[in-house]
């Protein structure tokens, strides 16, 4: 056959390319699917569960002496090199597909199989002593390895994701302290309201990001518990009485988390609801940031006939045709990731309900889908944090004129003057163009010294 080998499956022959690990059902796989471009190779986080995840089986089935203790050996060996990187290429099976993920299985029991075959002093494709089915998935269904699979890869993406999350906030939080002396106007509906420092108004969106970080914490342990061991569809058949207990067992000691076995096996096989909740949370977070961000947009609008209130770094020239601009492109790219993490997100509860009886087919979508979330986010926020906010700086003076300059100003001289005469200024001032701080001297309300302790940091905060 030159650089080809024949293999066999329900459908009939195939050929197989000779230095392939993979085997027939992962090439019929790459005919049948030829859609988004990505193989799941693109994620080596999923590559790495499922080693770990046939690794617990291998152990698992010698434990009930089902599994001879050589060919555990040669599996759980080739399920170490998986798991430690190797073979990524070996996995070309585009992450769109359908099958319930039938073809992510079946691709990882064939790259087992033939490299556990190698390490057996045998020929890649020699299935009568190392089997893709019969050996390396043995006690097992897609159905119960590849969602099993999908928790541990979103778990260790999320851990990930955490740490983003948390140096965007410690950012946060040392502007916040930064500019806590730095007086400001507020807005409420883009008008002037009253009086804070541009140190409330990092502290705010610190604490935004604070509270993702709580509960980002409390959506990781929703994703330890396992099905393991439900085979097809939560019976547990061709795996042996007790098997399920035993996999998870060995899977938690291997991976070092704390997973747990589902209390009902039918439920956990059929229901994908905990990656709906996983991707509402990113939705939600990636919004917020958002949020964030279209604030330091308009912050930093401008530079002369804008808010111009803070800088953003620059990072490249704005135009091709306008000398000198320069545009918030950080800001920018943070809103069109949150923009696609929202999409994912309709996609993945659409697929959640798209489920039926006993299986729901869609999680090979909902994986792509919450894997391209996690990975956009993650790599933004660490961008946003890195490229923008630590540059970023305050302008002062003009800060200080704003308020001085605003009509919302004069709500903070309430308490001392009364509403009535406020009501007065705020009137002369909005007629005159004239600032509220100029006519309250003019006027003799107050002082200059009582007027600028009253605006001052200490006194209205």
């Amino acid at each position: 056959m030159g650089n080809y080998r024949e293999e066999h499956d329900l459908l009939g022959f195939k050929n197989v390319p000779s230095e392939a690990y993979y085997g027939i059902q992962t090439v019929r796989a790459l005919e049948n699917f030829n859609i988004s471009g990505e193989p799941i190779s693109n994620f080596p986080f999923l590559i790495k569960a499922l080693g770990y995840v046939k690794k617990a089986t291998a152990l698992a089935n010698r434990e009930f002496n089902i599994l001879s203790g050589d060919k555990t050996e040669a599996i759980v060996k080739a399920c170490d090199e998986i798991i430690d990187g190797g073979f990524l290429d070996q996995f070309p099976v585009d992450a769109i597909q359908g099958g319930a993920g039938t073809s992510v299985n079946m691709n990882a029991n064939e790259v087992i199989a033939n490299r556990a075959l190698e390490l057996f002093g045998k020929e890649k494709g020699d299935y009568l002593h190392i089997h893709p089915n019969n050996h390396i998935n043995l006690s097992q269904s897609t159905n119960d390895v590849y969602p099993t699979a999908l928790r541990l890869a979103i778990v260790w993406k999320l851990e990930r994701l955490k740490d983003s999350l948390k140096v965007l906030h410690v950012a946060l939080k040392e502007k916040s302290e930064e500019f806590k002396d730095v007086l400001k106007m507020g807005r409420t509906q883009l008008q002037d309201a009253v009086p804070m420092t541009l140190g409330h108004e990092f502290g705010a969106w610190a604490l935004m990001v604070e509270d993702d970080l709580r509960e980002l914490e409390e959506k990781i342990s929703i994703l330890y518990t396992i099905n393991m061991g439900a085979t097809a569809i939560g019976t547990g058949i061709t795996a042996p009485k007790g098997y399920a207990k035993v996999v998870t067992k060995h899977l938690a000691k291997l991976t070092n988390l704390p997973l747990t076995l589902a209390p009902d096996l039918y439920r956990a096989t059929q229901d994908p609801s905990d990656f709906i909740e996983i991707s509402s949370f990113l939705r939600k977070s990636a919004l917020k940031v958002s949020k964030i961000c279209n604030d330091l947009r308009l912050l930093s609008s401008g530079p002369r006939a804008g808010l111009g209130e803070i800088n953003l770094p620059p990072m490249q020239p704005g135009s091709s045709i306008m000398p000198g601009k320069v545009n918030p492109v950080i800001p920018e790219v943070v809103t069109q990731v949150a923009f696609e993490v929202a999409g994912n997100d309709l996609t993945i509860a659409m697929a959640g309900e798209a489920g039926q009886l006993e299986l729901n087919v869609m999680e090979p979508i909902m994986a792509y889908k919450l894997f391209t979330s996690i990975n956009h986010y993650t790599k933004v926020l660490q961008i946003l944090r890195d490229r923008c906010i630590v540059g970023i700086t305050a302008n002062r003076e003009r800060l200080r004129a704003m308020v001085e300059n605003s009509i919302g100003l004069v709500t903070a001289l309430v308490p001392v003057i009364g509403y009535e005469a406020c009501n007065a200024i705020a009137k002369k001032a909005q007629e005159s163009g004239g600032s509220v701080y100029q006519i309250v001297l003019d006027e003799g309300h107050l002082s200059q010294e009582a007027l600028d302790k009253l605006l001052s940091i200490e006194s209205m905060f």
